[in-house]
């Protein structure tokens, strides 16, 4: 199956594209900032809450909170997720959903992006990313109703790398799992399914560095396609957007998957990058150079739960973690599921065996 960008390229050179959904027009115009995509259970409250990095950014979150508190101390979950998303979309949803189930629940948006600070917008790094877990985890262990001990991590899709990566060197974490699971670092240096040729990475590598004496020159930091394609004549390919503004005729069925939640009225939001627009185009430079969980079996005795859709593009890359991570550990293959059903079709999402995992695993 080809990239998801790949496709969008290929939209990009034919310029086919069928009128916008009617509905997405009037959500641009009328959806406010702080939309939500899902509807806030009666069994928690939702407070906003910000905390610092170790790097000093402000990070921006909302904190999850059981009714039923009282005064014990729950166990917590620290969400983020989807790459290019934020806390308002797939995150957010988990985090509802598992607090009402009984945790103490956080879902945040990395540093850059969405409400979080940090100077330069839409730019990914791995190092701020994972560090934003860790931070997650200072915030949410000093909390009255939270037992520090019984900390845990959860990501969706993109985010997956850095919440594995965290849980490889900070012990306080107790358990980790995920969802969808993308391997930015992999997709971005090698292409999916590793489709890169040597010859092509050294081309986005020189894409890249080029871009940069363009961005000094500019004295700003221009967008583009953090997954680089090709064109038909084999040059780099270049884009302002990572999702079209309509869909091609006859679209792909992954980039149509992408395409019914970020851009309709589904799962869009006004802050999602994804929904809106693009990362910087230097991005990438620090993923070839960061590996994601280059030390994975650092996890265990601690365990790990991947989850991913039966017939989701991105299934290898949780497959191949899988072979990777030391006991314990646990592969869930989600049936009739894709990549993106994973975001909010709650009644494909095992949220009956997140809950399990985590109160087992967090006592």
């Amino acid at each position: 199956m080809k990239n998801l960008i790949s496709m969008i390229v290929a939209l990009l050179i034919s310029g086919q594209a069928i009128s916008q959904n009617s509905k997405l027009k009037s959500v641009n115009r009328k959806q406010n900032q702080d939309h939500y995509t899902f509807e806030l259970s009666d069994k928690v409250t939702r407070q906003k809450i910000n905390f610092k990095n170790r790097y000093g950014i402000t990070v921006a979150g909302d904190l999850y909170t059981p009714k039923t508190l009282g005064n014990q101390k729950l166990p917590a979950i620290i969400l983020s997720g989807p790459f290019g998303a934020v806390k308002e979309q797939s995150s957010g949803l988990y985090a509802n959903e598992l607090a009402a189930r009984g945790f103490i629940t956080l879902a945040f948006d990395p540093s850059f992006t969405g409400e979080s600070g940090g100077e330069v917008r839409n730019v990914a790094s791995p190092d701020i990313f994972t560090e934003d877990f860790s931070a997650a985890v200072d915030y949410a262990g000093l909390l009255p109703s939270v037992n520090r001990n019984r900390i845990g991590v959860m990501a969706i899709c993109g985010l997956s790398g850095m919440a594995l990566t965290a849980t490889t060197s900070d012990s306080r974490i107790k358990a980790v799992a995920t969802a969808s699971m993308y391997d930015i670092s992999r997709s971005m240096s090698r292409n999916h399914k590793d489709s890169y040729t040597k010859e092509q990475r050294y081309k986005v590598i020189n894409y890249l560095s080029q871009q940069r004496w363009l961005d000094a020159e500019n004295g700003n930091y221009a967008v583009g396609l953090h997954e680089v394609p090709f064109d038909e004549k084999g040059n780099v390919a270049k884009g302002k957007r990572v999702l079209p503004e309509a869909l091609p005729q006859n679209p792909d069925p992954v980039l149509a998957s992408f395409f019914d939640y970020y851009r309709t009225p589904r799962g869009f939001h006004p802050r999602s990058i994804n929904s809106t627009t693009a990362w910087t185009a230097t991005t990438p430079m620090a993923f070839f150079s960061f590996p994601m969980a280059a030390n994975i079996e650092m996890i265990s005795p601690r365990p790990v739960l991947l989850l991913a859709g039966e017939n989701a593009h991105s299934r290898y890359y949780s497959e191949d973690v899988y072979k990777m991570a030391s006991e314990p550990k646990e592969l869930v293959i989600v049936p009739k599921a894709d990549h993106v059903d994973l975001y909010d079709r709650t009644e494909l999402i095992p949220f009956d065996k997140l809950e399990a995992f985590f109160k087992k695993n967090l006592k």
